[in-house]
């Protein structure tokens, strides 16, 4: 870890923090720990390194050798959980313990408390009175969204802060309160500041994409620039550290900007999904979109309607498994799938068409494959999609081969030919 751990004597610059989850649900997959994965981005946002993140059960001895280990090896420690009123919550009454310390009666917290209950409109249980009762060395971390507030102790130049494992409660606490005060607590140390920007790019593999922009050190200057790679394309997050948060925070704008013009047709937006874009340019166009779906199974309208609104733009949409769903529904030609196929560009256009004019809409898309583990040839090999789009100007067809997992070829055929509709639409858009 760090020299500290071995000579008491050398002291790190900067404090150095640890993050403890408890409860037995998430040790037990119940629920997702996303909690730390937070904690960890917002303080590493103010120069505090997260070098621990630990999760432990409601077992009394594991919390409390956790809390030893904080004292003895992190200026910082942030836990989140166990603060709840029941028997199973086991934070507060064990930081009474681990602190010698005794609970007292926060008249602020009690009547917080009350107000919430008052507002649902439904009695206060006796049992949430006890959340009115915090430890008497402990400043109080207010909690306006939910009963359980925060507790920061600190003695002998170690804090040790306690919030609810409700993530949204802890979010705000820590936005709001806990980070403000760490930044005061901290702002003689030098704290080195961090910025990120992620940029999503689409229809373009990591290694393409590295041979098209590179690695940017001269241009990052000290920064950092990540490759970060899923099914949906390669995220590009640009990292860079300074102590003068508002030079920081010019710098990276530059970078980014720079980075999104040499990314051209590939860059989707910050940090935002590709159907996110989709919608906003089919809704600044005033235009509609239906989509036909063979091999995806529904997974492209699944997406588009994903985002709120978009009642606006998405008329409906026809998953037509079958050769006679694709001839009965949407008109595809019975002699089109006898001469080329289901899987095929001529079924692929008929579909769009078909789905185009059943829903009335301005643009159409269509998938059809094989998506395996069976039904592949040597003309026709799993893993093989035809994309199909039309307008009332416009028809397009692209065939890809996404390999042998079917998950893989499913999630792949659905990004790109959502990526060959955000291509279209700009193509559409008055600013091009």
């Amino acid at each position: 870890m760090y020299n500290r751990l071995f000579d008491k004597s050398i002291e790190p610059a900067l404090p150095i923090a640890k993050v403890l989850s408890i409860g037995d649900e998430l040790l037990i997959g119940q629920i997702t720990n996303s909690n730390s994965a937070y904690i960890g981005s917002v303080l590493r946002e103010i120069g505090i390194p997260v070098t621990r993140m630990v999760c432990v059960g409601d077992v009394e001895e594991d919390i409390l050798n956790e809390f030893e280990d904080s004292i003895k090896n992190f200026d910082i420690t942030i836990i989140t959980g166990g603060l709840g009123p029941t028997h199973d919550d086991l934070t507060k009454p064990l930081l009474v313990k681990f602190y010698n310390d005794r609970l007292i009666l926060n008249e602020d917290v009690l009547a917080q408390v009350e107000s919430l209950f008052a507002k649902r409109q439904i009695p206060m249980p006796e049992i949430n009175k006890h959340q009115a009762e915090v430890p008497s060395k402990c400043k109080v971390i207010p909690n306006k969204n939910g009963t359980a507030p925060g507790m920061w102790f600190e003695e002998h130049g170690k804090i040790v802060i306690s919030l609810p494992g409700v993530p949204y409660e802890m979010k705000e606490m820590m936005s709001e309160i806990v980070i403000p005060m760490l930044k005061r607590k901290f702002n003689d140390k030098g704290l080195q500041f961090f910025r990120s920007k992620t940029l999503v790019t689409t229809g373009i593999s990591e290694s393409a994409l590295y041979e098209l922009i590179g690695d940017k050190s001269s241009l990052l200057k000290g920064g950092k620039l990540a490759y970060l790679p899923d099914a949906t394309g390669v995220r590009l997050r640009i990292d860079v550290s300074g102590s003068d948060e508002t030079l920081l925070e010019r710098n990276l704008n530059i970078l980014t900007e720079n980075l999104k013009s040499e990314l051209g047709i590939y860059y989707v937006g910050e940090d935002v999904r590709n159907e996110v874009v989709i919608g906003n340019l089919l809704r600044s166009l005033g235009k509609t979109i239906s989509v036909a779906e063979s091999c995806t199974g529904g997974m492209i309208s699944e997406k588009i309607v994903s985002v709120a609104g978009s009642s606006d733009y998405y008329l409906g949409g026809v998953c037509a498994y079958s050769n006679e769903s694709k001839v009965k529904i949407l008109g595809v030609n019975e002699e089109t799938i006898k001469s080329f196929g289901a899987v095929s560009e001529q079924t692929a256009k008929e579909m769009a068409i078909g789905c185009l004019k059943k829903f009335g809409t301005d643009f159409a898309i269509s998938t059809t494959g094989i998506a395996g583990p069976t039904g592949g040839s040597d003309e026709k090999p799993i893993g093989l999609v035809w994309i199909g789009f039309v307008s009332e100007y416009d028809s397009f067809t692209k065939k890809f081969i996404f390999g042998n997992n079917r998950q893989r070829v499913i999630e792949r055929a659905t990004q790109n030919a959502l990526n060959i509709l955000r291509l279209k639409l700009l193509k559409n858009s008055p600013k091009n």
